[in-house]
């Protein structure tokens, strides 16, 4: 009798297992239930062997009755599922068939957007982020942009500054090929797009730098780098479309202190800083919270105005204001500039010295002052011809220590030391100034007082 109701005890727990088998994918459990679930494991257990060894041909089988049957089961079904249809892709000739594994590819990432998008680490962003690379890289000349871009839209306003990074480089690639395609519809877009890119990047980077995450800001600069290149040779940063998108935008958000400083920022990244929506944002700023970039703003205002001692009273602020040495030798070349404009020429050279001294090797404060000793040489020996002409050695020692440390300059370097050369005393000059000696060193007098050599 005991035997008999345990074989009964079976006997029902073998049709109750099969009375309530169902699959994980209609019950919405992790491996389904009964029958199923063990099915399930099994070939869990089948397929994840044979793909972790790269044996993709023996692993498809089992991997395809776990991806339809209990999809929620295990992010492996997903991280070498992607594996096992890349290389049902990368071996098919066939370019019909093709086409079908690359829908499959795409249907993997959306699978597990569906089940484990909200993975903390490897969330919706970073799946779709994956999805959108190898849809570019298989599909080629033949990807649908509108539909890539529609996939990383969807992202970045859902994830916003917490997007990662890869998505946010793909949905500028996307967009920018919706503007290549499209180019007078597509502009303010484009402009938006970057925008919101940029800022993205921008807080991450701050983020990682609060970090002390060097390796995550390295990665997270070149990614800016990308698309900050990509933005200013698109076409749709020209000067008069941005004073036209951006000309009312300043004006209705003049107390709007982040977009101002963001747009003085784009300008100035795509060399607009002459227009008068760079001008009128630097001015919103500078009276709202004064910053090194809105005072160089004025301080061009006032350039373009030709109010000299105006502009050189902003550049001077923003060199205060700066804290980074070489942003704030780029504002005393300025001044530099101005002064040398106005025949200034002592200020101009104290000022390209401070350039100097923040930025060893910047080439053009050494031309600068090269120019202001050849411009006044024949005013330091106004009654000698010949010592005149050796204001031109110290001339030309500015003109070839830019050479040495600034490549960037090194063209206009040679080209005025070869026109300067020219202007050096000859030998019949110094065979009537015996206290020229060649190889002698000497000082050139006046406003100059610097030591030099005789060629």
């Amino acid at each position: 009798m005991k035997t008999k109701v345990v074989l009964l005890a079976i006997g029902w727990l073998f049709v109750a297992s099969g009375a309530f088998a169902q699959k994980g994918v209609d019950n919405g459990t992790q491996f389904g239930s009964g029958e199923d679930s063990i099915r399930c494991i099994t070939n869990i257990s089948l397929f994840v062997p044979y793909a972790k060894a790269g044996n993709y041909k023996d692993a498809y089988e089992f991997w395809k009755i776990v991806y339809e049957e209990c999809p929620a089961a295990t992010k492996d079904i997903y991280l070498y599922g992607v594996r096992i249809v890349e290389w049902q892709l990368q071996n098919e000739k066939n370019l019909t068939k093709k086409a079908e594994l690359l829908n499959k590819l795409m249907a993997v990432y959306d699978q597990r957007v569906k089940y484990f998008g909200n993975d903390r680490r490897y969330g919706k962003d970073w799946i779709v982020s994956r999805k959108a690379q190898d849809y570019v890289k298989y599909a080629a000349d033949k990807a649908d942009n509108n539909l890539l871009y529609g996939w990383l839209k969807e992202v970045v306003d859902e994830f916003g500054d917490k997007t990662e990074a890869l998505a946010v480089n793909f949905f500028m690639y996307a967009s920018y090929q919706r503007l290549f395609a499209d180019p007078d519809n597509k502009k303010d877009e484009f402009v938006q797009n970057y925008l919101k890119s940029s800022s993205i990047l921008d807080a991450q980077i701050t983020a990682a730098k609060a970090a002390n995450d060097e390796k995550e800001v390295s990665k997270l600069t070149a990614f800016k780098t990308t698309i900050d290149e990509s933005f200013a040779g698109s076409g749709a940063a020209d000067c008069e479309t941005l004073q036209n998108l951006y000309g009312a935008k300043i004006e209705q958000n003049k107390d709007n202190i982040a977009f101002l400083k963001e747009t003085i920022s784009l300008l100035r990244r795509v060399r607009c800083q002459e227009i008068e929506a760079y001008f009128a944002a630097s001015g919103y700023v500078h009276a709202i919270e004064p910053t090194a970039e809105s005072a160089v703003g004025l301080g061009k205002q006032a350039v373009k105005k030709k109010d000299f001692p105006t502009a050189i009273s902003f550049f001077e602020e923003a060199a205060n204001l700066e804290s980074d040495s070489k942003a704030k030798a780029d504002d005393y070349y300025m001044i530099a500039l101005l002064y040398f404009d106005e025949n200034s020429y002592s200020r101009s050279r104290q000022y390209a010295l401070k350039v100097i001294e923040f930025n060893p090797n910047y080439g053009l404060a050494y031309l600068l002052i090269g120019k202001m000793y050849a411009a006044t040489a024949n005013s330091i020996y106004p009654d000698d011809v010949v010592l005149g002409k050796t204001v031109y050695y110290a001339a030309v020692d500015k003109f070839e220590k830019a050479k040495q440390v600034d490549p960037s300059c090194a063209q206009e370097a040679s080209v005025l030391i070869s026109a300067y050369r020219a202007y050096f005393p000859s030998t019949e000059d110094i065979f009537m100034h015996p206290d020229l000696e060649k190889g002698k060193t000497i000082t050139i007098g006046g406003w100059i007082g610097e030591r030099t050599i005789v060629r």
